[in-house]
């Protein structure tokens, strides 16, 4: 009996599995929060430079330069004239420098942001992209990490060890001194975000049956929209990014009843061969589901070889996923429309992206994954060639790069056998954080060309898709627990009685 038919019997999706969802979902919509709250806490006011403290002390004025009104903030302009009066008169600008007289933002917006705290703008500016690749970066690492460590310590510990991580060093980096610290912090944040996202998903994914998998998993990508929804209000109401920093963080440290809640994966027991802590999780999940449960399967795992060219167009379509959707994400602000409504129509643009996928995954992963590429490769590309309607287009774009992001994680969670599951989402984690390192600083690219982000954004999604069509089918198919499942071997079964 295959762990799937186990299921079968005793309820694939029953109340066990629901409350399990409970558990996994909750902790989605604080893993939105920290994804996405570099927009604001991030994000660069208007700002004017003020002329250096005079000698005698008395107040520092605005260059006049950079002022048109006291109502007005003008666009930012980095150098500031040295000698306005030869500047005039030689009508060439004259010799220029940096602001030597410290920045002045408008607080109209934002009360505080990290870049109005430790002045990241002009030949700073970069720092605040590096700030959001640094934070990707720790997303790459925990993916490798975490990973592996699943794999042998179980999906359960991790999480836990994870959520401790997340609300610790959240709130640390609200308290954070120097920008250095903050960068640091937030990339331990990054890499307890893995953790727990890789980890959840497996362990929700572990647990449920083959016909019930495909919508266990949109469910917690709901989740994750909804903390981007909700983002977007709390954000609004604290507009101080030491405190908003707070406000995301500080609610982790209520995770610390998971400890006594959260089940382990009884596939993963019984792929490491511990079958008794493993039948009392079947029999306790039996008996939540109404449907207890007599035999106590062994199951017999063979070891055999696995192709590795699935595993590389997974990584490769996750890279694609992973840069296109945080490219578009964390650059709202390009589309010419106010900051906090654009999160918030992008995040309810997650809504119908996510639910859509739920009538195609059970004709096809493949084709739907495909299909989905083309629609945010394609949309992305006519930005370009049709700027008049370009928020629309991108939210398309957006449409169909979140719901193939929906689909691969589903994709991959059926192509890696038990044993691997997790190191094999890991791997692919990790490719696609690197596409997450490079998605804040993707639109640095401005500087070559105005629209080689949205190009990129178009074009990589085209390849996504081409490299799907060679992958395998695996809708309606039970999920493999050893690897010689994938070559199509029968697992073999002794009941014990």
């Amino acid at each position: 009996m295959h762990f799937d038919e186990i299921l079968h019997v005793i309820g694939g999706f029953g109340k066990f599995q629901k409350i399990l969802y409970v558990w996994i979902c909750l902790p989605q919509v604080f893993l939105a929060f920290h994804m996405l709250v570099s927009i604001f806490t991030g994000a660069v006011p208007p700002h004017l430079c003020r002329t250096k403290q005079p000698p005698d002390g008395s107040p520092a004025s605005f260059n006049s330069s950079l002022m048109i009104s006291p109502s007005i903030w003008p666009e930012v302009t980095c150098p500031v004239p040295f000698n306005q009066s030869a500047a005039v008169a030689s009508g060439d600008g004259g010799p220029s420098m940096s602001c030597q007289g410290g920045w002045e933002y408008s607080t109209e917006t934002f009360q505080s942001t990290t870049v109005s705290e430790w002045n990241l703008v002009c030949d700073m500016a970069s720092l605040n992209y590096m700030s959001s690749s640094i934070y990707m970066f720790g997303l790459l690492v925990g993916a490798a990490l975490f990973g592996c460590l699943a794999d042998k310590y179980g999906r359960r510990n991790i999480i836990l060890i994870s959520l401790a991580m997340q609300a610790i060093f959240g709130v640390g980096a609200a308290y954070a001194p120097n920008f250095h610290i903050y960068t640091s912090l937030r990339f331990m944040v990054g890499m307890s975000v893995s953790g727990v996202i890789m980890n959840a998903f497996v362990l929700g994914t572990e647990w449920t049956g083959s016909k019930q998998r495909m919508l266990a998993g949109i469910i917690t990508d709901y989740s994750f929209g909804v903390g981007y929804i909700l983002l977007a209000g709390v954000a609004y109401l604290i507009r101080d990014w030491r405190t908003l920093q707070l406000a995301i963080s500080a609610p982790g440290f209520l995770f610390i009843f998971y400890i006594w809640v959260l089940p382990k994966s009884a596939r993963w027991l019984m792929a490491n061969n511990r079958k008794e802590e493993a039948w009392e999780l079947i029999q306790k999940a039996a008996l939540m589901n109404g449907k207890p449960f007599t035999l106590d399967p062994e199951i017999i795992l063979k070891l055999g070889n696995i192709f590795v060219f699935n595993s590389i167009c997974l990584c490769v379509v996750r890279f694609v996923n992973i840069l296109v959707y945080y490219g578009l994400s964390l650059n709202i602000s390009d589309f010419g429309m106010n900051i906090y409504l654009t999160q918030m129509i992008f995040g309810l643009v997650e809504m119908p992206a996510r639910t859509i996928t739920l009538f195609t995954l059970n004709r096809s992963r493949k084709f739907s994954q495909l299909a989905f590429l083309l629609v945010g490769g394609t949309a992305c590309l006519l930005t370009i060639f049709v700027p008049i309607i370009k928020t629309v287009l991108a939210m398309i774009g957006k449409f169909g790069v979140t719901a193939s992001l929906s689909i691969i994680y589903v994709y991959s969670a059926e192509v890696f056998p038990t044993v691997i599951r997790q190191n094999g989402i890991g791997i692919g984690s990790m490719f696609a954080r690197f596409g997450g390192v490079l998605a804040p600083m993707m639109y640095l690219l401005k500087g070559i060309s105005p629209q080689a982000p949205m190009i990129l954004c178009g074009l990589l999604p085209l390849l996504g898709a081409g490299l799907t069509m060679l992958l395998p089918e695996t809708a309606n198919k039970p999920l493999p627990d050893t690897i010689e499942d994938i070559e199509g071997s029968r697992l073999r079964l002794d009941l014990a009685f």
